[in-house]
């Protein structure tokens, strides 16, 4: 599953529970009437139900119920844009501009470690690898 799909998943049901909720289902209902609209209103639905679960597993402390509303919304992702390809680009703008930005700081930094985004300041310098990175001496 493509890396975005997962971020934006994850991403998605953590802002169910918070005050980016406004902002992340008019941003994916948006992206579905790019794509699919004669499915975007039965999307801001669902969305709307999948909150209410969301809430009430979070006030619960239900982490099993939150884990299969993320898959449940990733796959939901995932097919989108294997009927829709083109829709890629839009979803991870949605993912950095609409849902990661509202996060708080930990929510965001788990969501973009699954897309590797990363962001240095100044003259910092960021390393990122898959497995064992060496780096000798300069």
């Amino acid at each position: 599953m493509d890396p975005v799909v997962l971020a934006a998943g994850t991403a998605l049901v953590t802002a169910m529970t918070g005050d980016a909720w406004e902002a992340a289902r008019g941003a994916l209902v948006g992206l579905w009437r790019k794509g699919r609209p004669e499915e975007s209103e039965a999307v801001g639905s669902e969305l709307e139900r999948a909150r209410s679960v969301a809430l009430e597993s979070r006030r619960t402390t239900d982490t099993d119920t939150e884990q299969a509303l993320v898959g449940f919304w990733r796959m939901r992702l995932d097919h989108l844009l294997r009927e829709c390809p083109d829709l890629a680009g839009d979803l991870r703008t949605v993912v950095e501009k609409d849902l990661v930005p509202r996060l708080g700081a930990g929510e965001r930094d788990r969501v973009t470690a699954l897309f590797g985004q990363t962001e240095a300041h100044d003259h910092a310098r960021i390393y990122q690898a898959g497995r064992d990175q060496h780096i000798d001496g300069e």
